[in-house]
This record gives structure tokens, C-alpha cells and sequence, in this order.
């Protein structure tokens, strides 16, 4: 895809002396023990995409709801840098969850025409999804606006 990388949204920036990927670990977790350098050193973290949980650190993964490269094809190719680091950190949206590193990987950069999570969570998603763009003024393809309807349809 023309002109996308992954660093064209700079992530994980402190806030508060956290990283946005801490604070989200944090956040979502269980019983999460915190070090001096903010980093969770234990707890659980559930992924509500695949129905697991994980009490190690490391496979807890933080996913953005809306992939970076799929804001890309849907008009953060033409943000300033600063719009695209503030939506690669975003707290705010329902953009950054904690996901297993297995359904992270499954879904890589795909809308919802080509992934979603499991049924009982489709609904959440969906509404998530929808209120990224729609925050961002992102667009959306046929395909994924037609997933997406088929979806409120069907599990909403």
C-alpha cells in the first residue's frame, strides 16, 4: 500500500509517565501488579475476541480496533503526523483493547468484511468499530459498510 508504515504513527507514547500500551494493560486487566517503570509485571488480561485469558504479560497484546494500515486506506494517509500518533494512542475511542496475541494476529489489518471476532462479541465490536471512523471521519468500503450492517442486524 503506497506510502504506509507502521512508523508514519508514532505509538506507545508516555502520558503521564505510562505508555499508552501500559495504560491499557492496566486498565484492562486483572489484579495487575504494576513496577516502578509502570511496566504490569503480573496480572490476567482477557480477550474478549477470542474468549481468553492470559496471566502472562507478554502474550497480552494491545490491539487497534481500527488497524493503522486500514485508518491508512481510509484517509489517515492524508492527517498530519500528530492526528496520526493521536489515533495510534487514542484512550479515548474504544480504539486500543487488549486482545490475545493469536486473534491479534489473526486479524492484522483486516475491516470487518474479512474478520470478526466471535459472535457473543460481535455487537461490542461492530459499535466500536463504527465509533473510530465515524470519531476519525474515516470511510468505509462497500464491503465493510455491508459487513458491518449485516452485523447490527444480525447480533445487535
Amino acid at each position: 500500500m503506497a506510502g504506509y508504515s507502521r512508523s508514519e504513527f508514532p505509538h506507545w507514547r508516555s502520558s503521564g509517565g505510562c505508555t499508552a500500551r501500559q495504560t491499557v494493560l492496566q486498565r484492562d486487566g486483572s489484579n495487575v501488579q504494576v513496577g516502578s517503570n509502570c511496566q504490569p509485571t503480573s496480572g490476567s488480561w482477557y480477550s474478549q475476541y477470542d474468549n481468553t485469558t492470559t496471566s502472562t504479560v507478554s502474550q497480552a497484546t494491545i490491539d487497534h480496533v481500527v488497524p493503522l494500515a486500514e485508518a491508512w486506506r481510509s484517509g489517515a494517509n492524508s492527517w498530519s503526523q500528530q492526528r496520526r500518533a493521536d489515533f495510534a494512542n487514542d484512550l479515548y475511542w474504544p480504539q486500543l483493547i487488549v486482545a490475545s496475541s493469536s486473534s491479534n494476529s489473526s486479524k492484522g489489518d483486516q475491516d470487518p468484511a474479512d474478520w470478526m471476532p466471535r459472535a457473543e462479541y460481535r455487537c461490542t465490536y461492530t459499535r466500536m468499530w463504527i465509533r473510530v471512523k465515524h470519531s476519525y471521519d474515516l470511510t468505509a468500503d462497500s464491503a465493510e459498510r455491508n459487513a458491518l450492517q449485516s452485523a447490527l442486524n444480525t447480533y445487535c
